[in-house]
């Protein structure tokens, strides 16, 4: 396999109007030239300043695929929250969102003062839906969380269970009405502990046709309702309320069409998945990450919302929530490796030309995509990729165009301003 940088990510930031620039590179005697085109007259998108977000899974050590199990202690219910280089790594963000969520997060209960039994943990079991059992989340350890996050400075958002009080039919439906009474009291909690939350998220991967279970749109948009209420009345008095977010799943488009019609003032944030690239045992992963006609594909999801919301009443923003690009937790030594940045980088820079405001890369630290290292913590390339693209890439998102070959892609925002001071990097 030729692996000669044929796919070439230019990030340009730029304080000029309509600059035109000659670009040439090559190797092994390949020349190629073209032209690089930023219209800088006007911003055609604008992306949150904390656009990079990285993601925290519940997946216990025993979640495996393709016969490799690569979650270690990276749950949300035993990550080793003292280990300083996870500390530094997020701190180094200065305000980096931390979505904790995930497949599972929909078979969790959280603990409540009333109950009379310690909270469970998760065992496999392969008759329950995705191969384990129920969970609760401890108070304790949910103090643990809010107390970490907010001294590494990071923006939390949480996916909530979005399946409690259903019925779960045999074609995959939980029909009835959402029992958010579970939900109410983690966030009664969580407020008289001082907590702050960025925002709350309904279900993971329940729209459309759904993974594991799906829920029709117009039931999600009455459960969506149910949750902004809960964050009004709880919230009440608060100048800044965390974001009601949803449906955090694949884009089916009049799945979600119909979601935002019916939840106009109630929904803020409208989150998909992203999962292009296949799965993680495919042997074929390195050649589709080097392929330009491959990636050119990735645009189509962002394209589809963005049109969705235009063309709505509704004031919400488009999120991806989470991506690993390849699923079923990545792949060793290739989604955990530099060659992923080529898939990365451009995610980055084409979701944000189509009004992405927010991007979480699936993991923060867990299976084999996550930007960290799962046993020793310590950074992987694609790590660095993000926070530089957070400290260099400004909010505004400028019209880029490359002329020459479809080999190279080009990317361009105005330029991030200048901080004071920057946290170290993670050591």
């Amino acid at each position: 396999m030729c692996i000669l940088f044929k796919l070439v990510l230019l990030y340009l930031w730029v304080h000029w109007v309509n600059k035109g620039s000659d670009f040439v590179t090559g190797g092994s005697g390949n020349v190629t030239s073209g032209t690089v085109f930023v219209n800088g007259t006007a911003s055609i998108g604008k992306t949150d300043d904390n656009f990079i977000c990285a993601t925290l899974d519940w997946w216990p050590h025993n979640k495996c695929d393709y016969g490799t199990c690569s979650w270690e202690r990276a749950s949300l219910l035993n990550l080793d929250l003292s280990n300083p280089i996870l500390l530094n790594a997020i701190k180094a963000f200065s305000s980096l969102k931390i979505r904790m969520g995930g497949t599972l997060q929909d078979k969790v209960i959280y603990e409540t003062k009333d109950d009379k039994s310690p909270c469970a943990s998760f065992v496999k079991n392969s008759s329950e839906m995705f191969g384990f059992s129920k969970v609760c989340l401890p108070m304790s350890r949910w103090d643990q969380l809010n107390v970490f996050f907010k001294k590494a400075g990071a923006m939390v958002v949480f996916g909530l269970n979005a399946l409690s009080g259903k019925t779960k039919r045999s074609d995959g439906s939980a029909t009835g009405a959402w029992n958010s009474s579970n939900t109410e009291s983690l966030i009664r909690y969580t407020v008289n502990k001082g907590y702050s939350i960025h925002g709350w998220e309904l279900g993971n991967e329940l729209c459309g046709t759904g993974v594991g279970a799906k829920v029709a749109p117009d039931q999600y948009a009455s459960d969506v309702k149910s949750l902004e209420n809960i964050v009004q009345n709880i919230y009440r008095g608060f100048e800044v309320k965390p974001l009601v977010i949803a449906p955090g799943g694949f884009i089916d488009t009049n799945w979600f069409a119909q979601l935002i019609q019916r939840t106009p003032k109630s929904l803020q944030v409208v989150t998909q998945h992203i999962y292009n690239l296949g799965p993680g045992n495919d042997n074929q992963l390195i050649n589709n990450i080097l392929d330009p006609s491959y990636l050119d594909g990735g645009a189509q999801p962002f394209r589809d919302l963005e049109a969705i919301l235009k063309n709505s009443a509704t004031p919400a923003v488009a999120w991806v929530g989470e991506a690993g690009g390849a699923y079923n937790s990545g792949q060793n030594l290739v989604t955990n490796s530099f060659v992923n940045a080529f898939w990365y980088l451009d995610q980055l820079g084409m979701a944000s030309s189509y009004d992405t405001k927010t991007y979480c890369r699936q993991t923060l630290i867990g299976g084999n995509y996550g930007l960290l290292n799962t046993a020793t913590f310590v950074p992987n390339p694609d790590y660095y990729g993000s926070l530089l693209w957070h400290r260099l890439m400004g909010s505004n998102v400028l019209s880029t165009s490359f002329s020459g070959t479809t080999g190279v892609r080009a990317y361009a925002h105005c330029s991030k301003q200048s901080r004071q001071k920057e946290n170290k990097l993670p050591e």
